[in-house]
């Protein structure tokens, strides 16, 4: 793994590219400190869930301006003063014709030029975990990318498009994440010259985001059985403080691992007096419903029955994994821990995995039919969100995912994050029904092209994680292409410190 050190002065190019491939990073409080902010193509007239125009949905070409530049128009998707950083870039549309300039601290002629609203086209050359097509890409029509490049900035910057038609034509949809640092913070700032000086380490980034190692070379600690039903197989592990780097589960029987079955087998655990995790197999590993094929940064499912991840979970005195059967029958496993060392501080924290479901969630076609925002989760306390899998059971034929992802941090009025739509969040677009693998978002299942049945996203964080200090939600639109209804549960990975706690529903 390539080698960190986040607590440092200067935030530079190299320092975001060591801390993207690091995953002991996300587990403690970051230095510098930072909050996660997103600029979006959402509908203007949102404007207070309080007010008419909270749901609607024309998340196009929507833009926080104009300008006259050096003759050209120039449509503004960011404006923001430094220190800090891009760390996603997302974005899709249908004809490309125009051009993206990323202009940093104040300056007057953009550092990044881009030659369409198609984000493969970016002048420097790129592997394919840093800069991703859509799984609906097309290069010369329709289709999107993500770039995951980080971007920092040390006063301003500013991301604007010059369309080729006045006024547009095309839909231009958009989602740009970014870190805001404290005001005093040292960014050393984008530049072709930081760019070809870290050639190198951005080609083993990524490699290393494509072809994960599975950990280090830590103490194992493994305990295999059958659990008998209602039982469970429990390892305990060393006293003092340390840092579960995997956890490997492999089901020992020769059966169909059915989607009722490991929805009924339980990963829990406990660190330092508090349980922190509980949640079904298949969700806490990604696959949803079932025993579907991972292949992320976090995560690694075979089907068959093997079950990896690779999350930090530091403990100060005591912890203890279990597997808790709650099936009617018994179940052969065996279950891998391997630990690494950790000197624990006051910027540690603890792994969280919570699980949530609900049946017969009511999906709206419009603002008109009175759509529901559904939490994902609340949690009260100091932590970082970095990450979900949200499976769907969808009784209709039709597009279940139109509605926007919104995160809202501390005491805000309005989302940190406010989305587009449920595949764009999930690093593709155009309502996709088919299975994807990159390094942070996944589609492990899709069961029909219409979107009925079952279906699975998956997105975790690093750069882009969401630090808060007292509270955090998570909620999507329940918006669809027709009226209709779906199950749907949602597994969130968050870090927290000591007390930091999901809120029970209703409350």
């Amino acid at each position: 793994m390539v080698n960190c050190s986040v607590a440092q002065q200067t935030v530079t190019l190299s320092s975001l590219l060591s801390e993207l491939v690091d995953r002991r990073s996300v587990a403690q409080l970051s230095e510098p400190a930072y909050v996660l902010k997103q600029v979006s193509s959402y509908d203007r007239h949102a404007v207070s869930p309080h007010e008419a125009g909270w749901f609607a949905n024309d998340d196009r070409s929507q833009f926080l301006g104009e300008e006259m530049i050096k003759g050209r128009k120039e449509y503004i998707l960011m404006d923001e003063e430094g220190p800090g950083v891009i760390v996603r870039f997302w974005e899709t549309t249908f004809k490309r014709p125009g051009v993206f300039r990323i202009y940093f601290d104040n300056e007057a002629d953009p550092r990044i030029v881009i030659p369409g609203y198609d984000l493969m086209k970016f002048p420097y050359p790129l592997g394919k975990a840093l800069l991703i097509p859509h799984s609906s890409y097309e290069p010369l029509e329709k289709g999107g990318s993500t770039l995951y490049l980080p971007l920092p900035y040390a006063k301003h910057c500013k991301v604007t498009w010059e369309d080729a038609d006045d006024p547009i034509k095309e839909p231009r949809y958009y989602q740009l994440n970014f870190r805001k640092y404290e005001k005093g913070t040292v960014v050393e700032t984008f530049s072709e010259d930081s760019f070809q000086a870290n050639k190198e380490l951005i080609h083993r980034v990524n490699d290393e985001l494509l072809h994960p190692s599975p950990a280090g070379s830590g103490k194992q600690l493994i305990k295999q059985g059958k659990i008998s039903a209602g039982g469970a197989l429990a390892l305990s592990l060393p006293k003092g403080s340390a840092a579960v780097q995997a956890i490997v589960l492999q089901l020992k029987d020769k059966r169909h691992y059915t989607d009722s079955l490991l929805r009924q087998l339980y990963v829990k655990a406990t660190f330092d007096g508090e349980e922190t995790i509980y949640c079904p197999v298949s969700d806490f590993f990604g696959s949803g419903a079932g025993n579907h094929a991972i292949a992320s940064w976090y995560r690694n499912v075979i089907p068959g029955g093997n079950f990896s991840c690779y999350w930090i979970m530091p403990y100060r005195r005591r912890a203890s994994i279990s597997l808790v059967n709650k099936s009617g029958g018994s179940i052969a496993a065996s279950l891998q821990v391997q630990l690494d060392t950790w000197k624990w501080d006051h910027r540690s924290l603890y792994f969280h995995a919570d699980w949530r479901s609900e049946r017969e969630v009511r999906i709206a076609q419009s603002e008109a039919d009175h759509p529901i925002e559904w939490d994902l989760n609340v949690i009260q306390g100091k932590g970082v969100f970095v990450g979900e899998t949200m499976a769907v059971n969808n009784h209709m034929h039709k597009w279940y995912g139109e509605g926007d992802q919104k995160l809202w941090v501390d005491k805000e009025t309005f989302p940190s994050e406010y989305g587009t739509g449920l595949e764009d969040y999930y690093n593709t677009s155009w309502a996709p029904v088919v299975l994807y693998q990159t390094p942070f978002a996944n589609a492990p299942r899709a069961d029909n092209a219409d979107s009925f049945g079952q279906n699975t996203f998956t997105r975790t964080r690093n750069l882009d994680a969401v630090p808060f200090q007292t509270h955090f939600r998570f909620s999507v639109e329940m918006l669809g292409w027709e009226n209709g209804t779906a199950d749907v549960s949602a597994t969130t990975y968050w870090y927290g410190s000591k007390g930091a706690k999901t809120v029970p529903r209703g409350h």
